[in-house]
């Protein structure tokens, strides 16, 4: 679909509501220089309006306010959000339909958006942005337990500056015991990355 929905419509109202649902996806975005920039980001989710809210001193931040648009990638493979947690991953990407943008070439779908407006208010920039195009690949099956736990442990990857290291520590033994329990290789994959950025940056901070 197509076009973008009326700028007054009740879901437009909606986007300062607390209770729009937070969903965790991949955003790409493209920098001045024309490389795609993939960042695991959770959004505030309205049919036709989606929120994102960077961080200001982040590469997504930067490339949407240049651009102003982005693609907001649906995917099952938490691979992708254990890669692009710790760095910015060389995913296949083709280009986007509508948008200046880059959409992943194995997700499940994926709405291409414009900027609406900006709150530059640091430490988190919140974009609102309209959605102007949207695509389906194929079937979202969920997540299990384990991918649950992989997303989880690619939050605290991404928040390491911020949070206590016992804190993460103790997280990341409890999320492991789940997906020991219920992952595929995909997820084990998924969470070894995961625990090795952690153990690499602990290592890090002890030497400074």
């Amino acid at each position: 679909m197509t076009g973008p929905a009326h700028l007054d419509s009740p879901e437009r109202r909606r986007l300062h509501s607390p209770s729009l649902v937070i969903v965790e996806t991949i955003v790409t975005t493209v920098g001045e220089d024309g490389s795609v920039n993939c960042a695991p980001m959770g959004v505030e989710w309205a049919d036709a309006f989606i929120v994102i809210k960077p961080f200001i001193d982040t590469v997504t931040y930067v490339n949407v306010s240049m651009t102003r648009s982005a693609v907001v990638n649906l995917t099952d493979d938490v691979r992708v959000f254990a890669r692009a947690a710790v760095s910015n991953p060389g995913v296949s990407t083709r280009p986007a339909e509508i948008v200046r943008g880059f959409v992943l070439s194995d997700c499940c779908s994926w709405r291409e958006v414009e900027v609406r407006s900006i709150d530059r208010d640091p430490p988190r920039a919140r974009i609102e942005t309209e959605v102007v195009h949207r695509g389906f690949r194929r079937e979202f099956i969920g997540f299990n337990r384990a991918r649950h736990a992989v997303l989880e442990a690619a939050i605290h990857a991404t928040r390491l500056h911020l949070l206590e290291r016992e804190y993460v520590e103790a997280e990341f033994e409890r999320l492991q015991v789940v997906v020991d329990k219920t992952a595929g290789p995909a997820e084990r994959e998924a969470m070894a990355l995961l625990r090795d950025h952690v153990q690499r940056a602990t290592r890090a901070v002890e030497f400074e």
